[in-house]
């Protein structure tokens, strides 16, 4: 059965509940709970309570029971309390690609909440994506190709370099610690004189959603692949070394080089099966991260989004 085309968020108001922090809480108890709203609706929108973020701990508590820290993360973004981070911060005239937070872990979020600070001056939406429908509108070639897995690389400088930092990455400068969660993901690993080069082991390009059922692409080929790279430096860098040499790459799960149209219709078609979530100051979005992908529209003048996640 091919997914629903039309399928798009659910979008909650403060109707006949008080806006703030205590009427999203109690809208949210209305609507079943977490759990039973996200296994309906994949993702869920909080419109027009106007949340303020000296408010919005609690809700964070009852969307997220089991708050995680963004270890193993690639993205820039920074810190702002108990595993509270901003969204990643990319240059805005930049669109983030589709992709499911974390999936080229060995660990990755159930739920992933935004909560929107500062209103974008225009554009800056999150597109959102049902996995199982961006897996239905690849063509059947990529789908068999990519069906045996992929492998990531990474080469994680020392605090001088090209892309992320093993500390930055890990959130932490203790050898131990990251050694700790390389051998629990099976990694293939060493410690350079740079720094650290690691190997995933295969990671799946799709998963079976454990409530639903359902089959949804889930993968980042396309974000650690340089055909996809949006930065002019990292595509000139692309140029001139080996993709084992690059501060990241992925190949299939032998070893081969991924296609570049392969990479570029992963990426082009599940942007554009997505549906955009505009963000206002003070809305708070919930989405299921199994079940959709996300990423950001590019935009003009400010824009603050924070960003939490749960196991």
């Amino acid at each position: 059965m091919s997914a629903r085309s039309d399928w798009k968020p659910l979008e909650l108001r403060p109707d006949g509940v008080p806006g703030g922090a205590d009427g999203l809480l109690e809208a949210l108890d209305a609507a079943g709970g977490p759990a039973e709203l996200l296994a309906r609706e994949k993702v869920v929108v909080f419109r027009d309570f106007q949340v303020i973020e000296e408010a919005v701990e609690p809700v964070l508590d009852a969307l997220l029971p089991n708050r995680l820290s963004y270890m193993h993360g690639t993205s820039p973004r920074a810190k702002v309390g108990g595993n509270v981070y901003t969204s990643t911060e990319y240059p805005q005239h930049l669109t983030i690609s589709m992709h499911n937070e974390l999936s080229y872990s060995h660990r990755w979020p159930e739920r992933i909440v935004f909560f929107c600070t500062t209103t974008p001056g225009s554009g800056g939406a999150t597109p959102v994506v049902d996995g199982a429908l961006w897996l239905d509108v690849l063509d059947e070639e990529v789908r068999k190709a990519f069906a045996g897995g992929v492998r990531y690389l990474q080469n994680l400088h020392d605090g001088f370099g090209l892309g992320r930092s093993w500390q930055q990455t890990f959130e932490t400068d203790d050898r131990a610690t990251v050694e700790e969660y390389l051998a629990a993901g099976e990694y293939d690993w060493e410690w350079t004189a740079d720094g650290l080069r690691m190997a995933s082991p295969v990671r799946p390009s799709t998963i079976v959603h454990p409530v639903s059922g359902a089959e949804v692409w889930f993968n980042q080929v396309d974000q650690f692949h340089p055909a996809a790279l949006g930065d002019d430096t990292a595509r000139e860098l692309a140029q001139i070394l080996p993709p084992e040499e690059l501060p990241q790459s992925v190949s299939f799960a032998d070893g081969g080089r991924i296609p570049d149209e392969y990479v570029l219709q992963v990426r082009d078609r599940g942007l554009d099966a997505a549906v955009d979530v505009d963000w206002r100051r003070g809305d708070l979005m919930v989405i299921d991260n199994v079940a959709v992908g996300h990423g950001r529209r590019p935009f003009t003048g400010d824009r603050r989004v924070l960003v939490a996640m749960s196991g």
